[in-house]
């Protein structure tokens, strides 16, 4: 080979390189998923919730939708795993998932119809707040089904969740480990509470009190004590970290973290 012929081929492969570098941008997030192994016998997976995680950051500021939305099945499964009263939460989210799915295969079908359509609006959490603001389907002042106020009701559940998770994980320097009943009710006060009604609130409490004792989460996770499990939600914790502040940023930035 020529030293042309090197040259282009040093180039392509360094324009290849710099291209999925802006598709999908890995640089708050350096965990390798394969790490962790799956759980034989078990539904949900947390090498396969992480794997979903680590795929959603995107470009220099966004969140690809379908990893997004395929973390959200895990997390159903993690809650429904926690026993019927805790599934009865994860119904809520799935509705939600669904309604963001539907736009957009809605929208995928339209730009069929009409190829003037704008492609991939929703590609992202970006795409899909530009497109929406851009069509006039969010409302500030009331409620709507779009994906945006849909997908701030997800973001404020991921809150939920991560602190419950980075909570769960914790190792007391001394002192005995708090029940997961009551770091999942500690989580929730400081975060969903706020956004719910009294009703709703006293059946997460019933759900909270049904919440099994940490050795189910060890079983769960496929570790053998705290440390193990404070090192597998630590990665998990932390790519969720990414995720959520991503979209708190979009969503700030365009003045939707109060949609009705």
């Amino acid at each position: 080979m020529g030293v042309k012929s090197k040259a282009a081929l040093a180039i392509l492969v360094l324009v290849l390189f710099l291209g999925t570098l802006w598709l999908r941008d890995t640089s708050e997030v350096s965990e390798d998923p394969q790490v962790l192994k799956d759980c034989p016998g078990q539904i949900f997976q947390v090498s396969l919730l992480l794997t979903h995680l680590l795929a959603s950051p995107a470009f220099t500021s966004d969140v690809l939708l379908q990893p997004y939305l395929s973390s959200w099945d895990e997390l159903v499964k993690f809650m429904e795993a926690l026993g019927p009263m805790v599934g009865l939460i994860s119904k809520e989210i799935e509705t939600k998932t669904s309604i963001i799915r539907e736009l957009a295969l809605r929208a995928e079908a339209m730009k069929n119809l009409d190829p003037s359509e704008h492609s991939g609006a929703y590609h992202s959490v970006r795409s899909m707040i530009w497109v929406e603001l851009k069509q006039g389907l969010v409302d500030f002042n009331h409620q709507t089904d779009s994906g945006c106020r849909t997908l701030l009701r997800l973001h404020r559940a991921l809150l939920w969740l991560k602190l419950f998770l980075d909570k769960l994980a914790e190792i007391p320097v001394a002192g005995r480990l708090r029940s997961p009943s009551e770091l999942c009710r500690e989580a929730y006060k400081t975060t969903l509470a706020k956004h719910h009604s009294w009703f709703v609130r006293r059946a997460a409490e019933l759900a909270f009190i049904a919440m099994p004792e940490r050795e189910f989460f060890f079983r769960l996770l496929c570790v053998q004590n705290q440390e193990e499990l404070s090192t597998v939600l630590g990665r998990v914790v932390r790519a969720l970290g990414v995720v959520y502040d991503r979209t708190q940023k979009a969503l700030e930035e365009n003045g939707m973290l109060d949609l009705p």
